[in-house]
C-alpha cells in the first residue's frame, strides 16, 4: 500500500511543503544506510547531482561514474521493507519500517535499498525522485520564478479582496483573521507569531504586510506534509489531481466502486477553493485537505448511517440500547431527577427505559431515584414527554420496563395514564400461541411495549400478588421505604399487582429466572427475565455456551449491581458477547463503558436495534463467548491500522500541564470477544504543537468482527492531573478502508471541533501465507503447516456418519482457499505491494514500471479471454519473470477455485442439511443411545460444533469464489485504464457474475 511518511523531525527552518523543498534538500545531499544483499549495511553520502540526472554516492570502491543512478532508469521508489533484501529476517527488527525505501532501477530492475535516518528524510528523498522520474530533467519551478501556481494565485486572490485600499498592504490583524477563516481551528497565536517570523526574516516589521508575505505565511501554516505527499504519490503533474488522479485515489487507496469522472468534478466543485481549479477539474493541495476532512470522506461508512440490517428478525437476535436510570443527570443517590434525561436518552437512539413507581403524595404515582422528595417527577409528566420523543430518533419498538414500587389504586392512575396518552402506540395484542419466537423490529414500528409483571390467569379479582423483582430495593432501603420485608424462609418478597397495570403487559412479561434446563422446558418467548450484573456476570464466566443458546429465544435484561452508588457503568461487552440484548447503562455517567455503549448503536442508523452476530442467532451453533483464537466457520480479519497525525488537539481538562504544548500519545484499542481484546499505542509525540505527526502502524487480529469495537483515545504524556485529551469509538463493521480523518470527541461523548486524528486503515483476511516479512529464516525451516478444520465425534453412530463424508470436501475448500491466498501473497510482495492492496494497485504498479522502461520490452494483458494471461515480449528481466510466474500461479488458482468451489459447497451444505435432518430428533437418540451428564453435554456441544463447521466453510469458500471473481473484473478493469490490457472490454460474464451474493438460509 502507498504509506504516507512524517516530517516530524525537520528543522524548524525546513518545512517540506512543496517538491521545490525536496530536490533542495537531495542537491545538498545526506546520509543514508545502504544495505547489501548479505544483510551489511554501510553509512554512504548519497546526493542529487546538479544537472539533477542522476543520484550519486560516495566514498565507493567503484568508479564515480558507476556509484550513481540514472533518473531516467529509475523504475518505481518503494517505502518500507519492500524488498526481499529489506525484509530478511536479520534486518527487519533493526529499523523501522517508514525509515526504509527502495529505488528499483535498470532493465533488470535491480534494487537499491537504503535506510534514512527518520522518516522526514524518506519523505523527502521519495517525493523528490518520484518527481523527477515523472518529469525527467525538466526542473520544478523554484520559488521566486516560474509562472505562479495554482495555489499561490488563489491565495493572491484572496488576499486581493482583502486589500480595500488597493494599496498591495493589509493590517497584520486582518491576514491573521483571513487564515484563520481558511483554516478553523488553528490558534491565532500561532498565526501571529508566523507573521511576526516572516517579517523579521524579510526586514519587514510594521503592522501591515504584503501578498508574497502573506502567501508565503499561509504556505507554511496550511500545508500539511504527510497530505502534500499523498498528493504527489498519485498527481500525474505533481501539483494538484487532475479529474483521473482523483478517480485513481478513490477507487484503489479508499476503495470506493463505480466512482465515475463526473463523480470527481463533483467532489472538485465542492471542495476545491479556487475558481480555476473548479473550471478545469483540478484538485490542489487545499481542496484535496478539505475533501479528506469532509463527510464525504468519514471513517465512518456511510451505509450505517441509516438503517441497513435486517430488521425482520426476532426481537431476541438484536443488541437493543437500554438505560438504567435516564432521569438522572448526575449520580444514583446524590444525582437529581430531571426529565431532560429522558429527551437526551431518547434522541440517542435508546429503546429501553427504566421506570420506577412509587407512592406521589398528591394521590397520584411519581418517578424518582434520589432521597430528595422534592425532586421526584409526576409519572403523568415522564409519560407526557415519552409520547412526545419515543420516536424522534428511531421509528423501532421503545421498551418501557416498570418497576412498580405504589399502591394498587395509583397503580390504576398510572395504567390510565399510560393508556390514555400513548393510546395507539401501546401494544397490547396478546402473543401469539403457535409462534416460537417474538414479532420483528419491523412489525413492532411505532409501538410502545410495556415490561412488567402479569397477574396469573388463575387471579380473577381487581388486583391479586406477584413475585417482587429485585431491583429498586436499594434505592428503597435508602428512602427508608423498606417496608415489605422479605417474608420468613427466604423466599420472594410479594407485592400487590393491579389487573389494569397486568392488562398493558403483552410481549415483554416479567418472569423470575430458576435455571437454564427450566427455561428451555419451560419459558415461553413472550416471557423474559431480568438479570443483576453479578449473576448476568457468573453465568457469562460459567457456562457462556448455556446464556449464549437462552438468549436465542428470550430477551434478558442486565441491570446494573446495586453497589453501584456513584452511577458506574459495567462493561456492556461481557454481556454481548454471550448474546445479551438489553445491557442497561446510566447514560449520565461518561466513562470507557459509555463510550463503547455510544459507539455500538451508532451503526444501523442509530436506531437502537444492532443485529446479533449469525453465530448467535442461529438455532444450532457452537459458540463460545470465552474463546481465545478463531472461532469455527468466522474469517478472522487483520486490521492493519496507521496513526498518521493529529489535528488541534486540546489540553486535557483540568490539566495543570506545563507550558501550552500537550505531548500526546494515542491508544486504539479493540474490545469485543476476550480473544479480540488488545491495546496498542503510538510513542509520544514531543513538542509537536497541537498538530502532532505519530506515523506509527498498529496491527490488530479480529476473530469475531461482527462484535469488535476500535476505540481510539488520546492522551497527554506530560500532564499533572488528568491526561485524558479525546476519544472516538467506532464498531469494527462501519470502519472505512483508506485515508480518513477521525471526528474527536471528549470524554462526555460531545465533538471537539477541530479536532482530529489522521489515519489510514487497511482490512484483509487473516495471514493467507504469511506476510512479506515472515519471510527468511522461517521460510528456511520449512512451509507452514496447514491447518485443516475438523468435525468433531458426537458418540453417535447414525450421526457420526453423515459428519465422516464432510471430511474430504472440508479439506478441499481449505485448500481452494488457501492456495488463492498464498499465491496472491507472494504477487502483491514481488509488485512490492502490501497483503492489504487490491489487484488493481498490482496491475497499475507493473504497468507504471514499463512506462518507464527504456527498452523494447513490453507485457500486455490479452482482456478478450475470462482468465487473462500476462504475456511478455522482448527481454524479461529477471524480477519481471517472477511477477509474470506469480501472476500466473495466482490466476490458475483462482480458475481452479472458481470452477470447483460449487461443487465442494454443494458437498458440504449436504452434509450440514443431513446432520440437521437429525436435530428434531437429538434428544429421542440420546435416550435410545442412553447419553446423560457430561456424555450427553460432549454430545451436544460436538453436534453444534459440526454444523457450525460445515455451514461456515461453505460461507468461507462462496466468498472466496466472489473475492476471485473480483479480482479478475479488477484484473480487466485495471488492464484498460492503465493501457496495458488488449483485445476488448471488461467480460461482460464477469459482470454477471460479480452479482451480490444471497446468505446461506440460517
Amino acid at each position: 500500500k502507498k504509506k504516507t511518511v512524517s516530517f516530524s523531525s525537520m528543522p524548524n527552518d525546513r518545512k517540506i511543503n512543496s517538491t521545490a523543498a525536496c530536490i533542495s534538500l537531495m542537491l545538498e545531499g545526506c546520509e543514508l544506510k545502504k544495505v547489501r544483499s548479505n544483510s551489511r549495511m554501510y553509512s554512504r553520502f548519497f546526493v542529487l547531482d546538479a544537472d539533477m540526472r542522476s543520484v550519486r554516492w560516495e566514498p565507493s570502491k567503484k568508479d564515480s561514474e558507476k556509484a550513481k543512478i540514472e533518473i531516467k532508469s529509475v523504475k518505481e521508489v518503494r517505502v518500507g521493507k519492500k524488498t526481499p533484501v529489506l525484509r530478511s529476517n536479520g534486518l527487519s527488527d533493526q529499523f523501522p519500517d517508514e525509515c526504509a525505501f527502495s529505488i528499483i532501477y535498470g532493465d533488470n530492475y535491480e534494487s537499491l535499498d537504503l535506510v534514512a535516518s527518520s522518516a522526514d528524510v524518506v519523505s523527502a528523498w521519495v517525493m523528490g525522485l518520484r518527481y523527477l522520474v515523472s518529469y525527467g530533467k525538466h526542473s520544478p519551478e523554484t520559488p521566486g520564478t516560474g509562472h505562479p501556481s495554482l495555489r499561490t494565485s488563489w491565495i493572491s486572490s484572496v488576499f486581493d479582496l482583502a486589500d480595500l485600499d488597493k494599496s498591495g498592504l493589509i493590517p497584520v490583524s486582518r491576514a491573521v483573521q483571513l487564515i484563520k477563516a481558511l483554516n478553523p481551528g488553528m490558534k491565532t497565536s500561532t498565526i501571529e507569531l508566523k507573521f511576526k517570523e516572516l517579517q523579521k526574516a524579510s526586514e519587514r516589521p510594521g503592522t501591515e504586510v504584503a501578498c508574497d508575505l502573506f502567501v508565503e505565511a499561509y504556505c507554511e501554516l496550511c500545508t500539511r506534509p504527510e497530505i502534500f505527499f499523498l498528493l504527489v504519490q498519485f498527481s500525474s503533474n505533481k501539483e494538484y489531481l487532475g479529474v483521473k488522479d482523483l478517480l485513481m485515489f478513490l477507487e484503489v487507496e479508499q476503495g470506493m466502486e463505480g466512482v465515475t469522472e463526473e463523480k470527481c468534478l463533483e467532489i472538485v466543485g465542492k471542495y476545491e477553493p479556487s475558481k480555476e481549479g473548479r473550471e478545469k477539474g483540478y484538485l490542489a493541495i487545499d481542496g484535496f485537505t478539505r475533501y479528506l476532512l469532509s463527510a464525504d470522506c468519514s471513517i465512518f461508512d456511510p451505509q450505517h448511517r441509516k438503517v441497513c440490517q435486517d430488521m425482520a428478525q426476532p426481537l431476541s437476535h438484536y443488541y437493543i440500547s437500554s438505560a438504567h436510570s435516564a432521569c438522572l443527570l448526575e449520580d444514583n443517590f446524590w444525582g437529581r431527577s430531571d426529565i431532560t434525561g429522558y429527551i437526551s436518552a431518547l434522541g440517542l437512539g435508546c429503546r429501553s427505559i427504566e421506570l420506577v413507581l412509587w407512592d406521589g403524595p398528591e394521590g397520584e404515582p411519581v418517578v424518582y431515584t434520589s432521597p430528595s422528595a422534592a425532586s421526584c417527577v409526576p409519572f403523568r409528566a415522564v409519560v407526557g414527554l415519552i409520547d412526545q420523543h419515543a420516536f424522534t430518533a428511531s421509528a423501532y419498538p421503545l421498551i418501557l420496563c416498570l418497576v412498580v414500587r405504589c399502591s394498587a389504586p395509583q397503580q390504576r392512575l398510572a395504567a390510565q395514564c399510560l393508556r390514555k396518552t400513548l393510546g395507539e402506540k401501546l401494544y397490547l395484542e396478546p402473543p401469539n400461541p403457535v409462534a416460537s419466537y417474538l414479532p420483528s423490529p419491523e412489525q413492532l414500528k411505532g409501538r410502545i411495549l410495556i415490561k412488567g409483571k402479569k397477574l396469573p390467569p388463575s387471579c380473577e379479582d381487581s388486583e391479586g400478588e406477584v413475585s417482587d423483582e429485585e431491583e429498586g430495593w436499594e434505592l428503597a432501603r435508602r428512602l427508608g421505604q423498606e417496608d415489605r420485608e422479605a417474608p420468613e424462609g427466604g423466599g420472594p418478597r410479594r407485592v400487590r399487582l393491579s389487573r389494569e397495570l397486568s392488562e398493558l403487559v403483552s410481549l415483554c412479561q416479567a418472569v423470575p429466572f430458576q435455571d437454564f434446563e427450566s427455561s428451555r422446558r419451560g419459558q415461553r418467548y413472550w416471557e423474559m427475565c431480568s438479570f443483576s450484573e453479578v449473576e448476568a456476570g457468573r453465568f457469562a464466566n460459567e457456562c457462556p455456551a448455556e446464556l449464549v443458546s437462552y438468549n436465542k429465544r428470550f430477551l434478558s435484561r442486565i441491570y446494573p449491581s446495586p453497589m453501584r452508588i456513584d452511577a458506574s457503568n459495567m462493561n456492556p461487552q461481557d454481556f454481548w458477547k454471550c448474546g445479551c440484548q438489553m445491557v442497561a447503562m446510566n447514560y449520565q455517567t461518561p466513562g470507557l463503558m459509555m463510550d463503547l455503549n455510544a459507539g455500538w448503536f451508532r451503526q444501523n442508523g442509530a436506531c437502537g436495534y444492532v443485529l446479533r452476530p449469525a453465530i448467535m442467532r442461529e438455532e444450532v451453533s457452537y459458540f463460545s463467548a470465552n474463546a481465545k483464537d478463531s472461532l469455527p466457520g468466522v474469517p478472522a480479519q487483520l486490521l492493519h491500522l496507521k496513526v498518521i497525525s493529529g489535528q488541534n488537539l486540546p489540553k486535557p481538562k483540568g490539566s495543570g500541564a506545563k507550558g501550552e504544548v500537550v505531548e500526546p500519545y494515542v491508544c486504539a484499542e479493540i474490545h469485543g470477544i476476550p480473544a479480540d481484546c488488545a491495546e496498542h499505542r503510538t510513542k509520544t509525540a514531543l513538542q509537536s504543537g497541537d498538530n502532532p505527526i505519530f506515523d506509527e502502524s498498529l496491527e490488530f487480529q479480529i476473530n469475531l468482527p461482527e462484535l469488535a469495537v476500535l476505540r481510539f483515545v488520546v492522551l497527554d504524556d506530560d500532564y499533572i492531573g488528568d491526561e485524558f485529551i479525546a476519544q472516538y469509538t467506532i464498531p469494527f463493521e462501519c470502519l472505512q478502508p483508506g485515508y480518513r480523518h477521525v471526528p474527536l470527541q471528549s470524554l462526555a461523548g460531545e465533538p471537539l471541533p477541530h479536532a482530529t486524528l489522521f489515519v489510514h486503515v487497511a482490512i484483509t483476511d487473516r495471514r493467507g501465507g504469511g506476510k512479506g516479512h515472515r519471510r527468511g529464516l522461517a521460510g528456511r525451516r520449512g512451509r507452514r503447516v496447514r491447518e485443516y478444520t475438523s468435525t468433531k465425534a458426537t458418540g453417535i453412530k447414525a450421526i457420526d456418519e453423515v459428519f465422516r463424508t464432510a471430511t474430504q470436501p472440508l479439506r478441499e475448500a481449505t485448500d481452494l482457499r488457501e492456495n488463492v491466498q498464498n499465491a496472491l501473497v507472494s504477487f502483491k510482495e514481488l509488485c512490492g505491494l502490501t497483503p492489504a492492496a487490491n489487484m488493481k494497485q498490482c496491475i497499475l504498479t507493473v504497468s507504471t514500471w514499463l512506462l518507464h522502461s527504456d527498452s523494447t520490452l513490453s507485457v500486455t494483458l490479452n482482456l478478450a479471454e475470462q482468465y487473462p494471461p500476462m504475456e511478455a515480449q522482448g527481454p524479461i528481466p529477471d524480477l519481471l519473470r517472477k511477477v509474470l510466474t506469480a501472476y500466473e500461479t495466482m490466476i490458475q488458482t483462482s480458475r481452479t477455485l472458481i470452477e470447483s468451489a460449487d461443487v465442494v459447497y454443494g458437498k458440504l451444505i449436504q452434509a450440514q442439511q443431513a446432520g440437521m435432518d437429525f436435530h428434531k430428533e437429538l434428544h429421542r437418540i440420546e435416550t435410545k443411545e442412553g447419553l446423560r451428564g457430561r456424555k450427553l453435554q460432549k454430545a451436544l456441544e460436538s453436534f453444534a460444533w459440526n454444523i457450525t463447521v460445515l455451514k461456515g466453510q461453505a460461507d468461507l469458500l462462496k466468498h472466496a469464489k466472489a473475492e476471485a471473481l473480483d479480482n479478475l473484473w479488477q484484473i480487466h478493469n485495471a488492464g484498460q485504464s492503465c493501457g496495458i490490457g488488449r483485445n476488448g472490454s471488461a467480460s461482460p460474464e464477469l459482470s454477471r457474475l460479480r452479482a451480490p451474493l444471497e446468505p446461506i438460509p440460517e
